[in-house]
């Protein structure tokens, strides 16, 4: 074996293991079957908050709208252990300070530019939780209806085969 391929397989093995609980997630399906922390209104709030400025309200309902934000829940409590769900809620906390900090308010409080510019703060102070929190939105964003259906074209009976063709201007991707 050269060493490209040891660094594929590499990759492979460990993109399984890191996507595992997401992917189980998608499918509804439990990993977790030991203790999971309780998540309060105000940290789903906050969860929908940050969520919505990832993928914001535009000409298409934002990740808040989707319910984004129940999405993660559920994926947190049903598909990570416990410690991992007490990193992920420390850095969802890191954040609400950080605009404490920032601008004496809660994170909830803030107009947009001002969230922005907290988000912004936390992808080079929190890389792996803005990582983790960006992953799960997306993730539940475009596996929800309004994703699904709005912010992407959606085709329930899809009709022949056509290998390639070329896009209209303006034509919106995919959903599979």
């Amino acid at each position: 074996m050269n060493r490209r391929e040891a660094v594929q397989r590499i990759t492979f093995l460990l993109g399984g293991a890191i996507s595992a609980p997401l992917m189980a997630g998608i499918n509804g399906e439990r990993l977790n079957f030991g203790p999971s922390l309780d998540v309060s209104d105000q940290q789903e709030a906050l969860l929908a908050e940050v969520a919505d400025v990832i993928i914001p309200t535009t000409g298409t309902p934002g990740a808040k709208a989707a319910g984004a934000e129940k999405f993660i829940v559920r994926v947190m409590r049903d598909c990570y252990p416990a410690e991992e769900q007490k990193k992920f809620y420390d850095g969802l906390a890191k954040v609400d300070a950080l605009a404490k900090e920032t601008y004496s308010k809660d994170f909830t409080a803030l107009d947009a530019s001002q969230k922005n510019d907290i988000i912004k703060k936390t992808t080079v102070s929190d890389k792996p939780f803005f990582l983790q929190m960006k992953g799960l939105t997306v993730t539940g964003y475009f596996t929800s209806e309004i994703g699904a259906t709005q912010a992407l074209d959606y085709l329930p009976i899809p009709g022949r085969f056509e290998g390639s063709w070329p896009m209209p201007k303006g034509q919106k991707s995919w959903a599979l």
